[in-house]
């Protein structure tokens, strides 16, 4: 006789444990989140500018705004413009990553990634996470690109994405992400919208065990664009 092992995301199909938590805790965590929203919103309605400068103490900034909001009213268009933080400055990737790295966090993973085949598993701490960043980073400006340029991203969900994305941010670049199932011409209409200057795509992408060709429809678009450049990962 023999027994056939049911393993991978199969296996939690059938999961029929239950766990009893204590008759008081529910009421308990309701309560108390309830009283912490409760007096947040409060003074958010209260005193938003004071509110929101006290949110904004949560990240580290280059320069310290000094107003959280500023907007102007369009009544004749009914068009509302709000600017907020507007004489701050601070940089995304550096509130992912560099502030964490004096930190016991550097050793703390940042991304748990997991492929389609079972063994597939990348794990990135916060320090290895900001050496890659970094890294990709200087790829991007060897390749002239600089604070204020467009980069479109086109790749599967892997790491490498995430990383693409804070590199961009960390040299003030602005990306664009394109979702990898986009044919040629969808890609390419996103890059010419957003005048993108480079392009960031993979040979290939693993979707329900099926591999699909991005680098050959990434061609198909670089075509349509002619002030691209492309970059292979």
């Amino acid at each position: 006789m023999s027994e056939t092992k049911n393993t991978g995301i199969d296996s939690y199909m059938g999961e029929s444990r239950k766990f009893h938590h204590h008759p008081n805790l529910q009421k308990m965590l309701i309560s108390s989140l309830w009283k912490q929203y409760q007096q947040m919103y409060d003074e958010s309605i209260n005193d938003p500018d004071k509110f929101w400068l006290k949110e904004a103490e949560t990240l580290d900034w280059y320069k310290k705004p000094t107003k959280s909001r500023e907007y102007t009213w369009d009544t004749a268009n009914q068009i509302i413009d709000i600017k907020w933080f507007k004489d701050g400055e601070l940089n995304v990737s550096y509130n992912c990553l560099d502030r964490h790295l004096s930190t016991w966090r550097k050793n703390k993973a940042a991304i748990i990634w997991q492929g389609e085949p079972e063994d597939d598993v990348k794990i990135y701490t916060y320090q290895e996470l900001h050496r890659e960043v970094c890294k990709f980073a200087n790829v991007l400006k060897s390749k002239g690109v600089k604070k204020g340029d467009r980069v479109a991203i086109y790749l599967p969900m892997i790491p490498e994405l995430a990383i693409a994305m804070l590199a961009c941010t960390r040299i003030g670049a602005i990306h664009s992400i394109v979702f990898g199932g986009f044919s040629a011409e969808a890609l390419a209409t996103r890059i010419q919208d957003s005048d993108c200057k480079i392009l960031i795509t993979s040979n290939v992408s693993l979707r329900a065990g099926k591999s699909i060709g991005l680098k050959a429809t990434a061609d198909q678009a670089v075509k349509e664009c002619q002030a691209l450049r492309m970059s292979l990962l």
